[in-house]
């Protein structure tokens, strides 16, 4: 009796399996606002990631956690951006700078402790062996991982093994400069990754079918591997862009994006035919903007769309990404949502999907009631706020129409108009210093100090 009178409890707060649904996120690594067909792409193609966003919800500004990949990840997980969150950069000052920590919370840890099945299948980057493991994933909330830990590993798509929990899987590549967790350049090269991986994310969905689980599927496409230096865009083959009248890096980078349209294909059409798509929510996005690495050239195919800046940018181009939310028969299909989203939204999003109480403290909130038609403009009111570790420390912030941009050093605050210029030409800081100066106030307060993560702030001595 007192277990009946429990599951009765539950069901009654909304914690019932039939009421709670699948959540995959399916996260692209270096995949540009441009990349995508429906996001104005030309000459790529992916139909299954357009086929997506005509069954769902399309938003046109939506925003990464970060410029680059560990920390953009981080604020994902967490719901707190990088003025809160643990890992604020790739790299850091101390061995523990890029991992989460026991006491953080975690999308994976609330849904875990509501009976989901959790996963990570992909990339990670946010707690390694050594040091970092109070970061590693299985110590986060996922019951299973598999993939790459370290994202320096993560590289190189022909390694010779990827991770299963905390063992290694070996695979028939040959990697003779391969560092311990470190990438290198494969000589043999047998087993491509990202297929191992996806293989492993429909494994995941088929063993789980019950529900309800979350899958959080990062694939390392299109990354590029910087030790394999002109060979950096390492894929299987060429497939439709073969004989293009392109350079080499541009056929395969494009070849990568079709593989990972590919994929996302796939596991969408796994869960129509395991008859469970109308009860899984699937999220599409990529971690930050396009990349000029491995030999690729983001302007050949307009990667960064409308937009300034790439990866490790802070203008629009490097943070402003694609972001698809579909739910068959929840969410109205082909719907287009110019709100303003970030990646901070997505724990709290969760947590009311799962019908979990949403945690206090967080820089994010849910925008499931703008997911399921309500308006919700107050959205766009909010303070976004970015940092950026490398080459100095920069800042950005952003506040309905407008965006404040400090790139560090000595170089000049920079003010955009972002509804009217969305490309970020016209530099409006002498024009209006009145709302630079509240902008500037606004991004003072927005970081707390850490250890992991020190600077010496400018902003507020310019204020005196």
């Amino acid at each position: 009796m007192i277990l009946l009178s429990m599951v009765l409890a539950l069901a009654g707060m909304g914690y019932s399996d039939t009421s709670r649904p699948n959540i995959v996120i399916i996260l692209a690594d270096d995949l540009g606002y441009g990349d995508i067909g429906c996001y104005g792409q030309r000459r790529i193609m992916t139909p299954n990631i357009d086929r997506l966003a005509q069954q769902g919800m399309r938003f046109t500004q939506a925003y990464a956690g970060s410029t680059v990949c560990a920390p953009s990840r981080c604020v994902l997980m967490t719901g707190l951006h990088t003025g809160h969150c643990r890992v604020r950069g790739n790299g850091g000052h101390t061995p523990m700078a890029q991992s989460l920590r026991q006491e953080d919370l975690t999308i994976a840890k609330i849904l875990q402790k509501l009976g989901y099945a959790t996963a990570a299948i992909g990339k990670w980057g946010l707690g390694d062996m050594g040091a970092a493991a109070p970061g590693l994933p299985w110590r986060q909330g996922f019951d299973y991982f598999f993939g790459y830990l370290n994202q320096t590993h993560a590289h190189n798509y022909y390694p010779t093994f990827l991770w299963e929990n905390d063992q290694k899987v070996r695979l028939r590549n040959v990697v003779p400069d391969e560092r311990p967790n470190g990438a290198g350049v494969a000589t043999v090269r047998l087993d491509y990754s990202p297929d191992i991986i996806a293989e492993r994310a429909i494994s995941f969905i088929r063993d789980h079918k019950q529900g309800p689980f979350f899958l959080y599927y990062a694939p390392t496409i299109p990354h590029a591997n910087n030790e394999a230096k002109g060979a950096g865009l390492e894929v299987p083959d060429l497939g439709p862009y073969k004989d293009m009248d392109w350079p080499t890096a541009q056929k395969a980078h494009a070849a990568m994006i079709t593989r990972l349209d590919l994929h996302v294909g796939r596991i969408v059409q796994t869960l129509s035919e395991l008859g469970i798509q109308d009860r899984t929510v699937v999220i599409f996005t990529s971690d930050n903007g396009p990349h000029a690495e491995g030999g690729n050239d983001p302007n050949f195919n307009d990667s960064n769309g409308p937009f300034r800046g790439i990866k490790r940018d802070l203008y629009e181009g490097g943070i402003r990404v694609p972001f698809i939310v579909a739910w068959p028969g929840k969410i109205d299909a082909g719907t287009v949502c110019q709100r303003i989203v970030w990646f901070a939204d997505l724990l709290p999003t969760c947590a009311e999907l799962a019908g979990a109480k949403i945690p206090a403290g967080l820089d994010g909130v849910s925008i499931l009631d703008l997911l399921l038609g309500k308006p919700r403009a107050d959205l766009d009111n909010r303070v976004l706020y970015w940092e950026f570790h490398e080459r100095g420390f920069a800042r950005a912030i952003r506040k309905e129409r407008w965006k404040l941009v400090d790139p560090g050093g000595d170089r000049p605050i920079e003010l955009y108009d972002i509804q009217e210029d969305p490309g970020e030409t016209k530099n409006l800081s002498q024009r209006y210093p009145d709302i630079a100066i509240q902008l500037q106030r606004l991004m003072a307060a927005s970081r707390t100090e850490t250890p992991d993560w020190p600077v010496q702030s400018r902003i507020g001595k310019q204020d005196r």
